[in-house]
């Protein structure tokens, strides 16, 4: 009699419908083409326009727009999200504006104060008036006074639906007006989701220009003579998707689309494993910061410097690289309108996160050594080489430790994430036998130790 395998069980349903970023991602393309063709199309409909590309930072916002606009969509239209009881919102039972009033005006209160907040710390930030953040500073200001106008309308119509309208907005505005009992903890949670928000937001209204720009602007027919030329398009392709769409994901934090802030990570572990990524405490970049690890090489290129005799293996890197970015890119895309550092906006496991809990982390760290080859010094040093495989080494480390500390808000968040986090731990096609290679590699220290 054989012995039956039992069979594998489901994976759990995620939270957003891998449909969301695909029609995000098909109407970006859409954009980027028009953009990069306008000549041809300003010439073949004699249109009243300069027969340019479109490769500046008004045309990268639209951009946002349009992967932002069919996604939204989708998400009332198909998804229906707006009816999830994780919005908080009951819209079959309205309060009268007169019962919600004074609730509104103290999440005035602490929504203005909040922005006011971010506002001071981009004043006083040096780095946010210089270089690509000063573009960023510009989006935020033209915005400001609509947002502040349309907060009010806003504020209002949500709170007459919300099942519990003082939210942690609420106790925040509650703590600075002085009349009405508030949860500290809830303001703690009002300003962590505001910070990864503030930080974040800037940060990819910064890089989204100069990215647009790179894709449009160039001529595409030059680059697909050899590998390394379509690696570089396609690759520039995969961090703009990356861009566009993960900065939709830093602005559309709306509860009508259930795709609001639940909660940021409130491990301090988590901030500083994040924030040593990014500018300005980027501890990997530029040369003089204690992660760097291209000494002597040629940067992120230093790939088809050292394979350029080999026309094989510059094809078959090419693609692996394109591969890894690509992977990249769908572990964005795969969220949606949901994308952010730091916080919990749901569970999400399809796409690229059915193979592996942290796809983005395992695509980039992979793509760094294969393409920046740190251990490839010009001209040939042991120690420089050492150096730099060890430093880009403690890169990788960083990531784990970002992934573990994510691990560790999410499974405090929600049972779900619980059940994924073990349902990939048994069936993962990449994290399952991680997982079991590292129970053996501690069970074997077990018995050493022993």
């Amino acid at each position: 009699m054989t012995d039956q395998v039992a069979p594998i069980p489901p994976r759990p349903t995620s939270d957003v419908s891998s449909a969301v970023g695909m029609v995000g991602l098909a109407s970006l393309t859409v954009w980027i083409l028009i953009c990069h063709f306008w000549p041809e199309l300003v010439v073949m409909f004699d249109l009243p326009s300069r027969a340019e590309r479109l490769t500046g930072p008004n045309a990268a916002l639209v951009g946002l727009v349009a992967c932002a606009a069919p996604m939204v969509l989708w998400e009332l239209v198909v998804g229906k999200v707006h009816r999830r009881a994780s919005t908080g919102i009951d819209w079959d039972k309205p309060r009268p504006l007169a019962q919600v009033i004074d609730v509104s005006i103290t999440k005035l209160a602490g929504l203005w104060a909040t922005w006011a907040i971010i506002a001071f710390f981009y004043f006083v930030g040096r780095w946010y008036w210089e270089g690509p953040y000063l573009f960023a500073m510009q989006v935020m200001q033209a915005a400001a006074v609509p947002l502040f106008l349309l907060s009010v309308p806003y504020v209002l119509w949500l709170d007459r639906v919300l099942v519990e309208p003082r939210d942690p907005t609420w106790h925040f505005g509650a703590l600075l007006v002085g009349r009405e009992p508030f949860d500290p903890e809830k303001v703690w949670i009002h300003l962590r989701a505001w910070a990864v928000k503030g930080f974040f937001t800037a940060f990819m209204l910064m890089i989204v220009p100069g990215g647009f720009q790179n894709l449009v602007a160039p001529d595409w027919s030059n680059f697909f003579l050899s590998p390394v030329g379509i690696s570089t398009i396609l690759i520039t392709l995969m961090f703009v998707i990356d861009e566009q769409i993960g900065s939709v994901g830093y602005i559309l934090t709306m509860k009508p689309l259930d795709a609001q802030i639940r909660s940021a990570n409130p491990h301090l572990a988590g901030w500083l494993a994040a924030l040593i990524c990014y500018p300005p405490f980027q501890m990997m970049s530029p040369s003089d910061r204690p992660l760097f690890y291209l000494t002597d090489t040629k940067g992120d290129d230093t790939w088809f410097h050292v394979l350029g005799g080999y026309p094989a293996m510059l094809w078959i890197w090419a693609a692996l690289l394109v591969f890894l970015t690509a992977v990249y890119a769908w572990a964005t895309v795969a969220f949606g309108i949901r994308f952010s550092n730091l916080t919990y906006r749901g569970v999400l496991t399809n796409g690229p996160y059915a193979y592996t809990r942290h796809p983005a982390y395992l695509a980039k760290n992979m793509f760094w050594w294969c393409a920046s080859m740190p251990f490839m010094v010009d001209p040939w040093s042991w120690t420089n080489s050492l150096r730099n495989a060890f430093f880009l080494g403690c890169v990788s480390a960083v990531y784990y430790w970002r992934a573990k500390t994510e691990e560790r808000h999410l499974l405090a968040e929600d049972p779900k994430y619980g059940e994924y986090h073990a349902w990939m731990a048994k069936h993962g096609v990449i994290t399952a036998p991680l997982v079991r290679l590292g129970t053996a590699l501690k069970g074997r220290r077990q018995v050493i130790g022993g």
